[in-house]
């Protein structure tokens, strides 16, 4: 790995850092109901799970599509994508227990996104989807690779947007496991769950803003961060440092893309950002990368044309 490169990953740390003390912010209780919005043209599926419930939005008989949101988020972030998408498709709007208000379940304790990819593979079974296509943003790409991973005959068509396989590499240096890494991730997680409320909900507000650009779309994210309960996004954030799913890119068999943006600092150029993402990706030779520039971690929110017209274009092939 060149020195520019290196410089880069140790730039990230302090972002990632930042990230994870803004995402685990949790409300006073954690476990409030999940409020809906007025408009209501969807339903919640007929699945029992104490790890997520599914939103459903358009009629059936459409194509469909999986929308998984990230850390201590909602299926609210998608609604623009939602909108965009329009007539023709059945959107399947993951909600994680323990974000946005909703009661934390069985994700209270242990590891989050891998039992949720099981979940959600059930859920593929179960409902009887033909190879649906995955979109998941954050942790919910890292939800998407395990998914995709594991269940390949499952996934039609697999998009991540920005996540890399292995988010550890960002906190050590090169060569960096899951094993060496752990130390960090165990302190990044005493961090997140002892810390008062009323700290993360400062963080939150800035961490937030780093992560949109657009000043008009970040009260619905922050308001979906305040609202998270502290432990389940805790334990969600130390699994995600923890999981390395470079060793089984290459059992993922659906067509894939990668949607990203250079990293949110002044140091890491367009150039170190690609460099990271096609290290990352090495082992998944056939994956599409694509950076978006003019964007912060919710690109989808940032530049709402250029992810739909490559969301159209990923989907039309």
């Amino acid at each position: 790995m060149n020195a520019q490169l290196l410089t880069g990953l140790i730039a990230a740390v302090g972002l990632l850092a930042n990230l994870a003390m803004g995402s685990g912010v949790a409300a006073q209780d954690g476990h409030a109901a999940h409020a809906e919005p007025a408009d209501h043209g969807h339903h919640h599926a007929d699945f029992a799970s104490d790890r997520m419930h599914v939103r459903v939005d358009g009629a059936e008989g459409g194509k469909d599509i999986i929308l998984i949101p990230g850390l201590s988020s909602s299926p609210e972030v998608w609604d623009g994508t939602v909108e965009h998408l329009g007539n023709g498709w059945r959107v399947h709007r993951i909600h994680i227990q323990g974000f946005a208000g909703a009661p934390a379940e069985a994700n209270a304790t242990g590891p989050v996104a891998a039992p949720v990819a099981e979940e959600i593979a059930r859920y593929i079974t179960e409902q009887g989807l033909d190879k649906p296509a995955v979109v998941g943003h954050s942790m919910g790409g890292t939800i998407g690779m395990m998914l995709a991973a594991r269940h390949p005959a499952l996934v039609g068509k697999l998009m991540v947007v920005d996540m890399v396989p292995f988010m550890g590499a960002m906190f050590g240096p090169p060569g960096t496991t899951a094993q060496s890494v752990a130390p960090i991730a165990e302190q990044v997680y005493q961090g997140m769950s002892n810390s008062p409320a009323d700290a993360y909900r400062t963080q939150a507000v800035a961490s937030v803003t780093g992560m949109i650009a657009t000043e008009s779309k970040r009260a619905g994210p922050i308001e979906d961060t305040i609202n998270s309960d502290q432990q389940v996004s805790s334990s969600a954030f130390r699994e995600l440092i923890l999981t390395d799913l470079r060793p089984e890119l290459s059992k993922i068999t659906a067509p894939t893309e990668v949607v990203y943006v250079k990293f949110n600092d002044p140091r890491m150029t367009p150039e170190i950002t690609d460099a990271i993402y096609q290290a990352s990706f090495a082992s998944l030779p056939a994956v599409t990368l694509k950076r978006i520039d003019d964007a912060a971690h919710f690109v989808f929110l940032d530049q709402p044309d250029q992810f739909n017209a490559e969301l159209d274009a990923f989907l039309a092939k």
